[in-house]
Order: structure tokens, then C-alpha cells, then sequence
């Protein structure tokens, strides 16, 4: 089958993402031919790359146009548009999930639990819960923790009006503010459509976090203090397998990613963050459709934990994409 990977263009920044060549090898040990196309800022070359020659299926890997998180939807709305068949979410899940005022709100129409909040825009509010300090401050339409560092944790009026305004001056959107939740974090991945299944849980943990420092996913925690893997942050945080949570509440936080996937009308595979209290309270705190699948990722790792090697979950997501068109 030909394959195109469309990925986004800060993909071929050094160092180049390996997950495109662990793509190319697991796609072509499957008998695949492949070729790489970078989502840029223009819409035409794209749109001319695509239908010359056009692929039986896109592996889409894209995760912004222009360089921003809140695009991300249309690049499906495109591969709709061309008629090519692609893995991954819809624009319409892809839209939910990447609002996160949209993804709580939906999520709280299905009785899904996450954080209360509000949300301000230069000094409007389109929705305000019932909320109080410690507050997390983030923009809502960035992914890959942009945005989030050590003083998106706030304690009082001045530090949180500060940071509304150095995230509006930043990304020129409303800024997301919801009550912080103390406890530990986990990542669950869910694989499926229609029977999507959750993977075995992971968590994010912080035991070697700098004292002082929020636990939190922050830019600095995920990518390092230069984007480059370094920093205390960086080295505080680890991605385990838990062997200290009861069989009862992984099983609960499985049920509840499973619940968010379908919630959110997302495809074929996504990662769904976690926050758990010490009372054993379950909230949503990010949804990840079209999660990095690199092979050492929380998604790919917690795969191979469930008897999916590698090239099988590569596989796998193949099979669940063109099901959704053969029906």
C-alpha cells in the first residue's frame, strides 16, 4: 500500500523526529511503500503533493499548520476534502479535544469528571465555575504543554492576573483557568473505535521534582529547560508502570479514558491524562487524540506492555483507519 506520512514541518528541525524513521521501517517491514510530506504554511503545494499521485492512506502525524496547535483540525478537514483516507481523528474530535474549554465542557455533559474552571479573554469571562486558589493557568489551544511552566501554578489575585496577561500577550487567545488538583498523574492510552480499549495505565512521576516546583507537566518538565532534554524539571520527572494502585481504581481510570475517547467522537487511538486525588477522585485533565507514537513514548511503551510490539501497534492503527472507511 502507498503511504504518506504528513507530519509537520518542525518534524525536520535537528534533531529530526526518529519517529519518522521508526514509521518508515515498521510500515515497510509490513510490506509498505512510504514518502514524508511536511504540513507548511501554504495550503496549494500541499493540496498539489497530495493528489499527485495520491495515496491509498495518510498517516497523519500533523499537529499544527502554520506552527499553530489550533489548526491542527483543519489539516484533516483537508485529507476530507481530497477524499483521502487518513489514521487518526476527525476534524470534529480533533476540535473538541483541542479545546480544552470545549473538551470539559463536553466532557461534563457526559458526567465526566474534571477540573472546574473559567475562562477569560481581555477581561471577559465566558464561563466561570465555582473555583478557588491554587489556580493552573494555561492557554487552551496549545498542546505539548506550551505555555505551562512553574508560574502557571497560582496563589493569588496578582499572580494570576499576571499570567492571564503574559499568556494573552503569548498566544493571542482566551486563557484557560481551573482549579488545581493535588494528586498523582497518569497517562492512559485507548486504542479501538467502536470497542476502543485502554491500555495499561502509566504514571508521570514527579518524586524527583525540584522542591518548591509545582508538579506539573510543564514545557521545562516534558522537553528540558532549552527544549533539549535538560534542567531539573526534566530529570525530576520519569514514566513508570505503577505497581502501588489497586487493580479497582486502575480499572476505574481505564473506564474513564475509554469514556472521554468515545465523549470526545475521537479515532483509532489517543492518550488520556489523569489526575487522582488521595481520596481516590478521578479527573480529566487533557485529551491527546493523535498522541506522539514514538516508540519509546507513554503511548507506544504502554502498547508493548498490552502484547502489542511495536510494528504490531503500527499495525494495528493501519487496520482500525481503513475498517472506518470500508464500512
Amino acid at each position: 500500500m502507498k503511504i504518506t506520512v504528513l507530519h509537520s514541518k518542525d518534524a525536520l528541525d535537528p534533531p529530526v523526529d526518529p519517529l519518522l524513521d521508526q514509521l518508515d521501517v515498521a510500515l515497510g517491514t509490513a510490506g509498505h511503500t512510504t514518502r514524508r510530506l511536511a504540513v507548511d504554511d501554504k495550503v496549494q503545494p500541499l493540496i498539489d503533493e497530495l493528489t499527485k499521485g495520491p495515496p491509498e492512506l495518510v498517516f497523519n502525524l500533523a499537529e499544527s499548520f502554520r506552527g499553530k496547535s489550533a489548526l491542527e483540525s483543519n489539516v484533516a478537514a483537508l485529507l476530507n476534502l481530497l477524499d483521502l483516507r487518513y489514521t487518526g481523528s476527525s476534524p470534529a474530535g480533533l476540535i473538541l479535544a483541542g479545546d480544552k474549554t470545549l473538551t470539559k465542557k463536553v466532557l461534563a455533559f457526559h458526567g465526566i469528571q474534571s477540573a472546574k474552571f473559567a475562562t477569560m479573554y481581555r477581561g471577559q469571562s465566558d464561563w466561570v465555575g465555582d473555583i478557588s486558589f491554587p489556580l493552573l493557568v494555561k492557554p487552551p489551544q496549545e498542546d505539548a504543554s506550551l505555555g505551562i511552566n512553574s508560574n502557571s501554578v497560582v496563589h493569588d489575585l496578582r499572580e494570576l492576573f499576571t499570567r492571564i496577561d503574559e499568556l494573552q500577550s503569548a498566544f493571542q487567545q482566551p486563557v484557560l483557568v481551573e482549579q488545581f488538583v493535588e494528586g498523582r498523574e497518569f497517562y492512559v492510552g485507548v486504542l479501538g473505535n467502536a470497542n476502543a480499549r485502554a491500555l495499561p495505565v502509566m504514571e508521570l512521576d514527579f518524586s524527583g521534582f525540584p522542591a518548591g516546583v509545582p508538579r506539573i507537566a510543564s514545557w521545562e518538565a516534558k522537553w528540558g529547560d532549552d527544549g533539549t532534554g535538560s534542567g531539573e524539571q526534566f530529570a525530576g520527572t520519569r514514566s513508570l508502570f505503577p505497581n502501588d494502585v489497586a487493580p479497582a481504581l486502575m480499572e476505574r481510570m481505564q473506564h474513564a479514558a475509554v469514556e472521554a475517547f468515545h465523549a470526545l467522537r475521537l479515532r483509532d487511538y489517543a492518550r488520556i491524562d489523569l489526575r487522582v486525588t488521595a481520596d481516590e477522585e478521578i479527573f480529566v485533565i487533557e485529551v491527546n487524540p493523535n498522541c506522539y507514537l514514538e516508540r519509546d513514548s507513554e503511548f507506544s511503551r504502554a502498547a508493548a506492555k498490552g502484547g502489542l510490539a511495536y510494528e504490531a501497534l503500527i499495525a494495528r492503527i493501519l487496520e482500525l483507519s481503513l475498517a472506518r472507511y470500508s464500512r
